[in-house]
């Protein structure tokens, strides 16, 4: 079943982000945010993602739900390392020490095609499954090199090119991503881990998937477009898609509210 829904379009470049109001837990070698009590809500951001990209559904879903945000390794693993396997191993370490059950698993981007390397081989500890612009078929990004990366207003725009709204990549965001790739252990361990997503493409895998899923993808994504949408929702059989317009590659941010309407909608199983 595939949904296309409408989706507001607003000027979100002034959205508040209370990322900063969220404190970070340490526990043995695992950073995360852990906020709210009830059912075990896990959320992985993508490759330039950060916690603040989920900011909105913590705020929203830690109400009725424990919302739990790892900070991925990507910029500090061993190159040697920084694969999807390897975050999905970090993955499997962070549920294991703290001891998770029964998990919603949320990833965006890259943050899908870890969930997913992780549900497969551990499919009895997910309930649900929630992939939002996931890589694991096919991704257009930056690509495996990070040409002009000094140059400001092209990693301004490589950025804009991620929403449907320009005005979505504030200063705010342009800055962290342009500090990232200028930092040449970060960009060397990015341009590693990109080339790696790549290569790992789970078409037969997703063939297996039998656990609930939910695709919510904006329609108006360019870096894992719609018809990658729709062959998710082809190999993956339990699994329901959803788009909403006006909308790019990171719908929680974008449209956060029809996000977590839809999500909500979802898990109360109101389909």
């Amino acid at each position: 079943m595939v949904t296309i829904l409408k989706g507001a379009f607003k000027d979100t470049s002034k959205i508040n982000i209370p990322y900063m109001n969220y404190k970070i837990q340490t526990y043995k070698e695992f950073s995360y945010i852990d906020e709210g009590k009830g059912p075990v809500m896990l959320l992985l951001h993508g490759l330039f993602g950060a916690l603040s990209n989920w900011s909105t559904v913590i705020e929203h879903f830690s109400l009725s739900y424990r919302v739990l945000i790892p900070i991925m390794p990507i910029y500090v693993m061993p190159r040697n390392k920084a694969t999807v396997d390897g975050l999905a191993e970090y993955i499997t370490g962070f549920v294991q020490t703290l001891e998770l059950h029964n998990i919603i698993l949320l990833g965006n981007s890259l943050g899908g095609h870890v969930a997913l390397v992780y549900l497969l081989d551990h499919r009895e500890n997910v309930s649900h499954l929630v992939l939002t612009g996931s890589s694991g078929l096919f991704e257009s990004g930056m690509g495996g090199t990070m040409p002009r990366r000094n140059d400001y207003q092209y990693i301004k725009k490589k950025v804009e090119f991620t929403f449907f709204s320009p005005t979505t990549a504030s200063k705010e965001l342009v800055d962290e991503v342009y500090s990232i790739v200028n930092d040449n252990s970060k960009a060397l361990r990015i341009i590693s881990m990109a080339k790696a997503a790549c290569r790992h493409n789970l078409t037969e895998e997703l063939k297996t998937i039998q656990n609930q899923t939910l695709l919510i993808w904006g329609l108006n994504d360019v870096i894992t477009p719609p018809e990658v949408a729709h062959d998710f929702n082809r190999l993956i059989k339990n699994s329901k898609l959803t788009f909403i317009d006006n909308c790019g590659h990171a719908p929680m941010m974008e449209q956060p509210e029809e996000f977590n309407r839809i999500l909500g909608k979802y898990l109360d199983g109101d389909s």
